[in-house]
């Protein structure tokens, strides 16, 4: 066949091999759920105005509502061994980051100890350092959980590859306006597609459902997901 050959890079060359490494040995299972948004976008474009912060994104919230759903269910926090499911003490969120030759997933650390404003600036701070090839190795190997947001592109769904030993990886997608009927009527509301892949040797449907619920609540219900690292800052203290 002619064409033109595009040599394998070293970085896209181990996405392969760890991508076929877990469609072959990790049974994947989907589950789906939409979120209504438009609290999180008003509160979003609220504070961006108010504080001029461009690094506040939905993927800062997004992350943020993974932590309050990781720690209620802890299953999904595990990576798979050998001896069983490993629950993992930390919750240590994997960001999806698309660079020029492949795409990486460096880790936030300790993502359960950041409010909504630290997130934000640990997001912008750690996707600066994957473009410069300035990654730490414990941001590179100890993530326990990915999240992979397309929310900034025109994709309205899609679904993820399970990153092992993880168990499990969120994708979420651009939010599209719909028509959502409510008791007191019809309205019109941002809604976002969210879909969890998950590895059926260690979660099974209703992990993965309990999961979606809980995040979604924590989605649709800002002042609680505030409220929460507030709550969880003081019981620290």
């Amino acid at each position: 066949m002619d064409g033109k050959l595009i040599e394998q890079t070293r970085m896209r060359a181990g996405i392969a091999r760890r991508m076929v490494e877990s469609k072959q040995q990790a049974p994947h299972f989907y589950v789906q759920t939409e979120v209504v948004v438009d609290g999180v976008r008003d509160h979003l474009t609220a504070v961006v105005v108010r504080a001029g912060d461009a690094r506040l994104t939905m993927t800062a919230v997004l992350v943020r509502a993974c932590v309050v759903a990781l720690r209620e269910h802890p299953q999904v926090n595990s990576v798979w061994t050998h001896d069983g499911l490993l629950q993992a003490d930390e919750i240590n969120v994997g960001i999806a980051i698309a660079l020029e030759h492949g795409l990486v997933a460096p880790a936030l650390l300790r993502a359960d100890a950041l409010d909504l404003a630290a997130t934000a600036a640990a997001l912008s701070d750690i996707a600066e350092r994957a473009r410069s090839q300035r990654l730490r190795p414990a941001e590179i190997s100890d993530a326990t959980f990915t999240l992979s947001n397309l929310g900034m592109f025109d994709v309205t769904a899609f679904t993820a590859i399970v990153t092992p030993p993880q168990v499990a990886i969120l994708a979420t997608a651009r939010p599209v306006e719909r028509l959502v009927l409510a008791d007191d009527g019809p309205s019109r509301s941002w809604v976002m597609t969210a879909t969890l892949s998950a590895d059926h040797r260690a979660l099974d449907g209703v992990d993965a459902a309990r999961f979606l619920e809980t995040f979604k609540k924590a989605m649709e219900d800002l002042e609680m997901l505030l409220a929460e690292r507030e709550d969880t800052t003081e019981a620290m203290s």
